[in-house]
C-alpha cells in the first residue's frame, strides 16, 4: 500500500496512453490497465449487488402514514436504474472508481422514521430536498471546504475506521458474527456464528472464501478478489444443489428458472417536493431533512477520502482530485434516488473491492454501471451470488485499508485520541457518520483543553457543533415538543 500523503505519480516503466479512452480516464497515468479496471468494476458490482435485494426488502417492508407499501419489483427496477446511471456519471464526470447506489441506513431512515409520518410520495420528496440542499452546499464551496479543513491524520483515521467497518460488515453479512438476542440476558453484544459456534454450509463457504482470498492476495495473484467471488459462488451453487441448507440469508445460490425478466418503471417520478409540510410540522420536516443531509454528507466524505486514499489518488496535501465535481455528482445522486423512489443514493464504500483489484479510474464505473443496467433485465441471474461468497472480499479489503494506521502519530494524544475514536466508533456503532462525528468532537475539545483552539479551522468548530446536535437529536426533539 502506498503512503496516502504522496502525490500520485506514474510508476516507472508505465507506458504512455495509447488511446483516447486511456487519455480521458488517465488509466496509464494512474498506473492502471484496462484489464485491472474491468476486474475492479466486476468486483465492485458483486460486492454491492446485494443492494438489489436488500433495498426492496427494507423499503418494501414499511408502510407509510396511510398504510401503503411500495411494490418490490418496482423497487428493484428503481434501485438498479439509479445505481447504473449515477455510477456511470460518477465515472465519466468524477473519474474515480466510486460506485453509487441506494444508501443503507439512509433507506432505513426513510422507511421507518419518515414514511410513517406521511405518504411515500412526500417521503421521497424530502429525499429530493436533501439532495438539492447538498448540491447547494457543493456549489457554494462549503462541502469541499469542510473536507479540506480536516487534518491529514484524521483523514487517515477515517480510512482505517472504514476498513474495520467494512470487514465487520463482511463478517456480519456472512453470518460469521451475529448479534446475541436481547432475551439472552448477556452484556456481550455479538458472538461467533448464530449460536456461539460456526455451523452450516454457508459459513463454510465464507470461511473457505476468506482463506482463498487472502491466499491469492499473499501470492499477489491478479484478480484475486474477483476470482474468489466467482469460485465460491460456484461452490455455493454445488453445495446448495447437493446439501440440505436451511437458509443462505438474503440470496440463495440456485440457478434461476428464467434468465430475463422485464423491468417495471412504475415508481419513477412519484414524489411530492413539498407535500411533507402539509402532513407534519415544519420543525419535524427540518429535523428529518437535517438528519438525512448530515448522514449523507459525512458518509460520502468518509467514503470518498477512504477510497481515494486506498487508490493512492490523494495529492500532496491529502486532497481528492476534482473533489467539487465528485461531491456535486453525489448530491445529484440523492436527488435522483428520491425522484425514482429508491431512497437517497450515495457513494459506496464497497467500491474498495474494485480498488483492491487495481481499479484507479472512472473506467471501472462503466463496467459496474453496465452490470447494474444489465440487472434491470437479468436480475434473476446476477443476484445468485450469496453474501457468503462476496463477503470475503470485504474482509480482505478491510485489511488493505487498515494498513494506513501506520501513518498516524500515536505519540501525539491530541491527534491519536480523536483518531482512535474515529476508528473504533465506526464498526462499533455500524456507522461511518458516527465515527467521523466522534473524532471531530474529540479533536476540537482536546485542542481547546490544551489552549490551542485557534489551530482548529472554524469549519471544524461549526461541523463539530452540528455533530453535537446530531448526537443529541432525541433530547432536542423532546425539548421542542416533536416527540
Amino acid at each position: 500500500m502506498s503512503e496516502t500523503h504522496k502525490a500520485v505519480e506514474r510508476p516507472e516503466g508505465t507506458p504512455p496512453a495509447t488511446s483516447g479512452v486511456d487519455r480521458f480516464f488517465k488509466i496509464s497515468e494512474r498506473g492502471s490497465t484496462v484489464g485491472r479496471e474491468i476486474r475492479g468494476g466486476f468486483a465492485t458490482f458483486f460486492t454491492m449487488a446485494y443492494i438489489l435485494v436488500l433495498n426492496p426488502i427494507i423499503l418494501g417492508s414499511a408502510k407509510d402514514k396511510f398504510g401503503e407499501t411500495l411494490d418490490p419489483v418496482q423497487l428493484t427496477t428503481a434501485t438498479a436504474l439509479v445505481a447504473a446511471v449515477m455510477t456511470v456519471i460518477m465515472g465519466v464526470g468524477g473519474n474515480l472508481p466510486l460506485a453509487l447506489a441506494a444508501g443503507l441506513g439512509l433507506n432505513a431512515v426513510v422507511a421507518f422514521q419518515i414514511a410513517p409520518l406521511m405518504s411515500w410520495d412526500d417521503a421521497m420528496g424530502l429525499v429530493v430536498l436533501e439532495g438539492l440542499l447538498i448540491c447547494v452546499l457543493v456549489v457554494t464551496g462549503l462541502r469541499e471546504a469542510v473536507m479540506h479543513a480536516i487534518p491529514q491524520p484524521l483523514k487517515q483515521a477515517i480510512s482505517v475506521g472504514i476498513g474495520l467497518f467494512i470487514a465487520f460488515i463482511g463478517f456480519v453479512d456472512a453470518g460469521f458474527v451475529s448479534r446475541i438476542p436481547d432475551a439472552a440476558n448477556t452484556t456481550v453484544p455479538v458472538q461467533l456464528g448464530g449460536t456461539g459456534n460456526l455451523t452450516g454450509w454457508p459459513i463454510l463457504v465464507f470461511c473457505l472464501g476468506v482463506l482463498l482470498t487472502v491466499g491469492l492476495l499473499a501470492r499477489k495473484v491478479k484478480g484475486a478478489i474477483l476470482i474468489s467471488i466467482v469460485v465460491m459462488t460456484l461452490v455455493a451453487l454445488v453445495i446448495n444443489s447437493l446439501a440440505d441448507v436451511k437458509s443462505w440469508g438474503l440470496t440463495t445460490p440456485e440457478w434461476p428458472e428464467k434468465l430475463v425478466d422485464a423491468p417495471d418503471f412504475g415508481l419513477l417520478g412519484r414524489f411530492s417536493l413539498f407535500g411533507a409540510f402539509g402532513e407534519t410540522t415544519v420543525i419535524t420536516v427540518v429535523l428529518l431533512v437535517f438528519t438525512l443531509v448530515l448522514s449523507d454528507f459525512f458518509d460520502t466524505m468518509g467514503t470518498v477520502v477512504g477510497i481515494s486514499a486506498e487508490a493512492n489518488l490523494l495529492d500532496e496535501e491529502g486532497k481528492v482530485p476534482d473533489l467539487g465535481r465528485v461531491l456535486l455528482i453525489d448530491g445529484a445522486a440523492a436527488v435522483a434516488g428520491g425522484a425514482a423512489s429508491s431512497s437517497s443514493v450515495t457513494s459506496y464504500i464497497e467500491s474498495a473491492a474494485g480498488v483492491g483489484e487495481g481499479a484507479r479510474t472512472g473506467f471501472s464505473n462503466l463496467v459496474t454501471g453496465g452490470l447494474f443496467a444489465l440487472a434491470l433485465f437479468l436480475t434473476p441471474l446476477l443476484t445468485i451470488v450469496p453474501l457468503q461468497a462476496a463477503a470475503p472480499a470485504l474482509v480482505a479489503v478491510g485489511f488493505l485499508m487498515m494498513t494506513q494506521v501506520k501513518h498516524i502519530d500515536w505519540d501525539k494524544y491530541e491527534i491519536a485520541i480523536p483518531a482512535f475514536l474515529t476508528i473504533a466508533v465506526m464498526p462499533f456503532t455500524y456507522s461511518i457518520t458516527n465515527g467521523i462525528g466522534a473524532g471531530f468532537v474529540a479533536y476540537v475539545v482536546i485542542k481547546a483543553v490544551l489552549g490551542r483552539a485557534k489551530e482548529v479551522h472554524w469549519l471544524l468548530w461549526g461541523t463539530s457543533a452540528l455533530f453535537l446536535v446530531y448526537f443529541a437529536i432525541d433530547p432536542i426533539e423532546q425539548i421542542l415538543g416533536v416527540k
